[in-house]
């Protein structure tokens, strides 16, 4: 009957060590979804991941690819603006966008988004 109690406390000793480890990724991988919106000033502080939030820069050099990267300037409601280089082509309704969320890392001047969010009027909102 030893031997029973010994197993048994040695499976709730992993079953307990499988949970604490579950709930340690749970909390890096929500740490890691977790992005904050900054402005553009903020980003260039920055050492890490973050979110700006703004709308193309009319006054820039238009939107254009160049190699495997798509690049525009990006003005936040602050009136900064950063060139964004973002890996990938121009996403869909980009021209339609009445704002654009970039995701990624200041460096040296430039904003390197991972990902872009384009937030454009619905279809479903009232025709005027």
């Amino acid at each position: 009957a030893k031997g029973g109690k010994a197993v048994q406390k040695k499976r709730h000793v992993i079953l307990i060590g499988m949970i604490l480890l579950f709930a340690g990724y749970a909390v890096w991988a929500f740490s890691d979804s977790v992005t904050p919106y900054v402005s553009i000033a903020q980003a260039q502080t920055s050492q890490g991941t973050v979110q700006v939030k703004g709308l193309l820069d009319k006054e820039a050099p238009a939107p254009h690819m160049d190699g495997g990267s798509f690049l525009f300037t990006l003005q936040d409601e602050e009136g900064s603006s950063v060139e964004v280089h973002y890996r990938g082509s121009k996403p869909d309704q980009f021209e339609q966008a009445y704002h654009i969320v970039a995701i990624g890392k200041y460096r040296e001047g430039v904003f390197y988004a991972d990902k872009l969010l384009i937030k454009c009027p619905s279809k479903y909102e009232k025709q005027r």
